[in-house]
């Protein structure tokens, strides 16, 4: 089975920042597959923009050579592999260059292959599965902020306005090994969308859902998300990747 459909990916600088460190795309194989992806770099003076960059040109190159395979265990493989590659990349460009040092970048992926969805994980960019008048956020935040309400520390409403809310505990590049948070989802046609916290921090999942509802096409959407998020601040740069299935045979 492959799954055909319309998708759009866009980044913007928002309405605060200096410059865009968000980078996004959306890309297809010659096996069927299709592959987003929304990197949020982080380093501010040491080069967010570039480790994101490195990091969307060597995963999505990565995908361009991938072949299908009816094991979900061969792309947990590929995926580990992949971003243990990028990873590496970032920190040796890091390590090489003083003016890099210190960058990195969060990293949320999806694979859609068959009837099989893979979310990959590193930071706090963030998955959404939507169906009809549902959405539903597939990856959990790797930040402070999370863990302490999932340790009972903070309620999740003090976690909206907590000081510490942007401190990650995982991000691709900073350190010479990486780990990533991978599941796997059974895929029947949904709509996915991908975003960095510029998004997700100012455009309520309410919104989101009623956004992506319309008849309008999938950039007309990526858009308007971003139109949102601007109006309501645009207090970060904003990324986003999304897919809409149209069929499959």
């Amino acid at each position: 089975m492959t799954y055909h459909g319309t998708y759009a990916y866009k980044t913007d600088v928002g309405r605060v920042r200096s410059h865009n460190e968000d980078q996004a795309m959306v890309v297809l194989n010659s096996s069927g597959e299709v592959f987003l992806i929304v990197c949020d770099g982080m380093g501010g003076a040491n080069k967010g923009d570039v480790a994101s960059k490195l990091a969307i040109d060597s995963l999505s190159e990565s995908f361009r050579k991938k072949h299908r395979s009816p094991l979900a265990q061969f792309d947990k493989w590929w995926f580990t592999r992949s971003c243990k590659e990028a990873n590496a990349l970032i920190y040796d460009q890091a390590d090489k260059n003083p003016a890099y040092k210190g960058m990195g970048t969060t990293m949320v992926a999806a694979l859609i292959s068959g009837d099989r969805l893979m979310i990959a994980n590193i930071g706090d960019s963030r998955a959404y599965l939507i169906n009809k008048d549902k959405i539903k956020q597939l990856t959990e935040d790797q930040t402070y902020v999370h863990f302490l309400v999932e340790t009972g520390k903070i309620t999740s409403e003090q976690a909206l306005t907590h000081p510490e809310r942007h401190v990650l505990m995982n991000a691709l590049g900073i350190y010479p090994s990486v780990s990533l948070t991978i599941n796997v989802y059974p895929y029947q046609g949904e709509s996915l969308l991908l975003c960095s916290d510029g998004l997700y921090n100012q455009v309520p999942e309410k919104d989101i859902l009623s956004l992506v509802s319309t008849d309008e096409r999938a950039d007309q959407k990526v858009t308007s998300l971003i139109c949102v998020a601007n109006a309501n601040g645009g207090s970060d740069n904003e990324g986003l990747a999304y897919w809409e299935s149209i069929g499959h045979d």
